[in-house]
């Protein structure tokens, strides 16, 4: 999805707006659809991003898809969505770290975080 333009500050504010409150759709087991604008086309052209959370905590996106690619995704893979969604959502820092480190998942940097 970078090749599309799909960024960091792209993703950083989806995840502004869903937490408040504005969602696509709800998939059940902590996924959520949100639409994200790409450069130069808007939400309803752009992509549709597949994001995972728990109480606001912690925000994976596991999927992302422009709208030309594809309508959705489909049952089987929802399934598997929702498989690694809960799998993931009940990491500890510890194993985040472990994961970051071994590249198995990538930090979305947000430029506006305090530190």
């Amino acid at each position: 999805m970078r090749k599309t333009g799909l960024t960091d500050v792209c993703l950083c504010g989806a995840v502004s707006e869903i937490a408040q409150g504005l969602v696509d759709a709800d998939l059940g087991g902590h996924l959520l659809k949100k639409r994200v604008a790409l450069q130069g086309q808007g939400k309803r052209g752009g992509a549709r991003t597949i994001v995972a959370t728990k109480h606001g905590r912690r925000w994976f996106f596991f999927y992302g898809f422009e709208k030309s690619e594809r309508a959705n995704v489909d049952q089987d893979e929802l399934k598997v969505l929702q498989e690694v969604a809960k799998e993931l959502l009940e990491f500890d820092d510890r194993q985040l770290a472990a994961a970051l480190t071994a590249g198995e998942i990538v930090e979305v940097k947000n430029d506006d975080a305090k530190a």
